[in-house]
C-alpha cells in the first residue's frame, strides 16, 4: 500500500480589527499566498518527494493564475502554513492515522496556519493506493475496460494510468488477489503490486 495527501484551502479568515491594531501594514488583509479551493497533492513515491521539498510544485488547482501561488513552480508553501500542516501531511505519507479520535475520519484532519488576523484553514486527507504494474494493452479502450472493471469493487475510489503502473485509490483495504483477478478478466497480467 502506498500513501499520497491531499490538502485543500477550504476557507479563509480576515480580522481587520486585529490588523489595525497589531499590523505594521494595518491594511494588509487576507492570506495572498492562497485562494479557497487550492488542491495540494503531495507524493512520495520512486524519485518524487514532494514533503521534502516543502511542496515545491504540489499545487494541481488553483483559481489564482500568477506563478507566484504557494506550492506551485516558483514557491514552496508559506512557513506559517508549513508549520501547521506539515506533520498531518508527513504522518500520512507514511500511512499514519493523522488524527485519530479527533475527526471522523482518521485519515483526514482539518488545521489552519498560525496567522492570527488571517489564517488559512486546511483539509488534509491521506490518500491509500496501490501502485499496479501492468503488462497488456495500451490502448484507450483496454484502459477503459480496466478501469471499469476496478471500479466496480467497492473498495476503489479512483484509477490513474502512470507510466508504467496504474494507481488504484482505495476507500478501505483491498487484497492484491482481488484486484489481480480484477485485471486478468480484462486481459491484462499484474507484474508487481506496491
Amino acid at each position: 500500500m502506498q500513501h499520497k495527501v491531499k490538502v485543500t484551502v477550504i476557507d479563509k479568515k480576515l480580522y481587520p480589527d486585529l490588523q489595525a491594531q497589531y499590523c505594521a501594514d494595518p491594511e494588509a488583509g487576507m492570506c495572498p499566498c492562497y485562494n479557497v479551493g487550492d488542491e495540494f497533492i503531495f507524493e512520495r513515491y520512486g524519485t518524487a518527494d514532494d514533503f521534502w521539498h516543502i511542496g515545491l510544485n504540489s499545487l494541481r488547482q488553483t483559481l489564482k493564475t500568477a506563478a507566484a501561488v504557494a506550492g506551485g513552480p516558483v514557491f514552496p508553501h508559506c512557513s506559517e502554513a508549513w508549520d501547521a500542516i506539515a506533520r498531518y501531511i508527513y504522518t500520512g505519507l507514511q500511512g499514519g492515522s493523522i488524527m485519530r479520535g479527533w475527526m471522523n475520519d482518521e485519515r483526514v484532519m482539518i488545521a489552519c496556519c498560525s496567522d492570527g488576523t488571517r489564517p488559512v484553514i486546511f483539509k488534509i486527507e491521506r490518500l491509500d493506493y496501490k501502485a499496479l504494474y501492468l503488462e497488456g494493452p495500451a490502448d484507450k479502450a483496454g484502459r477503459g475496460a480496466l478501469e471499469a472493471a476496478l471500479l466496480r469493487l467497492p473498495e476503489v475510489q479512483a484509477v490513474e494510468f502512470k507510466e508504467p503502473f496504474a494507481e488504484v485509490f482505495l476507500a478501505a483495504p483491498l487484497a492484491d488477489g482481488t484486484l489481480t483477478a480484477a485485471v486478468e478478466s480484462c486481459g491484462y497480467i499484474v507484474s508487481k503490486i506496491e
